[in-house]
């Protein structure tokens, strides 16, 4: 990042809400989603608050002050994507998650670690944008309204006559009856026509072996009308002439140039990248198989994350202070696996916690997002009251523990396999019961779950 002036960082102060939070008030708002987990929301939670300090501090200091990033090791299941995706909405980040495994060393066909900082910022100039329109809807839909009634009743040319005023009243008297027919809705079903621009083709993408993959060109600014772009006149419903327009005034009154300037500095300030499956390029070269190029992408991703500058079609981006959280299951390898210089670059190391039946309890009932309130609120839809007993939450959370035991421990999510199997009856034959309300308790779990718990090898497919 640049050295930050102190005008920039008062509106970097502005991107998020982690000037309000204290660490135990961001601990607070993510136990409301992630159940346990206490040292690694700690962690996410100290991270976050020393941007805000940084933040105040004189540019020259703050500009040497890296931030620490995390490294999460743990099974899959357990929150460790959650936690940082919750963190980011909690703060109005830019987020983006993404494999390590996906990227190749440079050199090798696929994609190079640079990439990840692009998506970043398409993600931020997304998200800036959508800020835009919100704070210009108002406007838009009032400039819109004033079109569609210029299509409806074209404007009255000049006259010079001595009955122009009186003109120029009745005028004013019928716009106003149409404004009212239109605010009302009575005219959604007229017909009208505007002049509407063809559809352009994608923006090319440029591949090439220096990593600038994903730079489009937009082919329509170079030579406008080539390719499309050129405009016609068409008759449309004015309730889909609505849109039209409303699009062309976004566009007119969105200064893209600012979007573009304001997503970037988010992006330097206050961008968080989740790098999963870190665990899957750990290990030194063997020389054989798919693994030769594994340090290669760590060496790879080493300067991103130390802090350098990658070039993007909305400008150049300094990745100094964007915060990274790897997160690896480390079952087969080990931190100590990755290069040196990547292990310095993540120099706060949590370990998530493998979960257990009374976590499994909590997970069902307690986040704001619980998966037994998804249920009911889902088939409340069609009408059908669904009431779970304690016993019966139990049961199914004491299932779920069994079987990530006997088989491959996939965590929470094993929830989701045990709760779609128990809910797979009701579900079908919801828009057709005629009980609507139904309660289900420890026997109608077991019923349900009866077969596939008794089959061992049925239970290692099924759940």
């Amino acid at each position: 990042m640049a050295i930050v002036l102190p005008q920039s960082m008062e509106k970097s102060q502005d991107f998020s809400k982690d000037t309000e939070l204290t660490p135990q008030e961001i601990v607070a708002e993510l136990d409301k989603y992630i159940i346990g987990q206490k040292a690694a929301k700690k962690a996410v939670a100290i991270a976050l608050r020393n941007r805000f300090r940084r933040r105040k501090l004189p540019p020259e200091l703050a500009d040497e002050i890296a931030p620490k990033n995390i490294l999460m090791i743990g099974p899959t299941g357990v929150g460790k994507t959650e936690i940082s995706r919750r963190l980011a909405k909690l703060t109005s980040s830019p987020f983006l998650k993404i494999e390590a495994s996906k990227f190749t060393e440079i050199g090798y066909v696929g994609r190079d670690v640079e990439s990840m900082i692009r998506d970043l910022v398409r993600i931020a100039v997304d998200v800036v944008k959508a800020e835009k329109i919100e704070e210009i809807r108002e406007k838009a839909i009032r400039n819109v309204e004033e079109k569609l009634l210029d299509l409806l009743l074209p404007p009255l040319r000049k006259r010079e006559n001595s009955l122009a005023e009186i003109d120029y009243q009745r005028f004013q008297e019928t716009r106003e009856k149409l404004r009212n027919q239109l605010r009302d809705g009575y005219l959604e079903e007229r017909m009208v026509e505007i002049e509407v621009k063809e559809k352009v083709s994608p923006p090319m993408d440029i591949f090439a072996n220096s990593g600038m993959e994903e730079i489009g060109i937009h082919i329509q600014e170079i030579i406008p009308g080539f390719l499309g772009g050129k405009s016609k006149r068409r008759k449309m419903k004015l309730r889909e002439a609505r849109e039209y327009l409303m699009e062309d005034e976004e566009k007119r009154l969105i200064d893209m140039d600012q979007v573009a300037r304001l997503a970037v500095e988010r992006v330097e300030t206050s961008g968080i990248i989740f790098l999963d499956e870190v665990d899957k390029i750990a290990g030194r070269e063997s020389g054989h198989g798919p693994e030769v190029s594994r340090e290669g992408v760590q060496r790879d991703l080493l300067p991103i994350i130390e802090g350098t500058t990658v070039n993007t079609r909305y400008g150049l981006v300094r990745t100094n202070h964007i915060l990274f959280i790897g997160a690896g299951a480390f079952h087969v390898s080990k931190p100590s696996d990755l290069i040196p210089e990547l292990q310095g670059r993540f120099p706060i190391r949590v370990e998530l916690t493998s979960l257990n039946k009374e976590d499994f309890v909590r997970i069902l009932t307690e986040p704001e997002n619980a998966l037994i309130r998804q249920y009911k609120a889902l088939l409340e839809t069609e009408g059908v009251s669904v009431e779970f007993t304690e016993d019966a939450i139990d049961e199914i959370a004491e299932i779920a523990e069994k079987v990530n035991q006997d088989s491959e421990n996939i965590g929470a999510r094993r929830l989701h396999t045990v709760m779609e199997k128990v809910m797979e009856e009701i579900s079908f034959e919801a828009p057709n019961i005629k009980k609507k309300n139904i309660l289900i308790d420890r026997e109608y779990v077991q019923k349900q779950l009866k077969d596939i718990i008794e089959n061992q090898d049925l239970r290692r497919f099924i759940l």
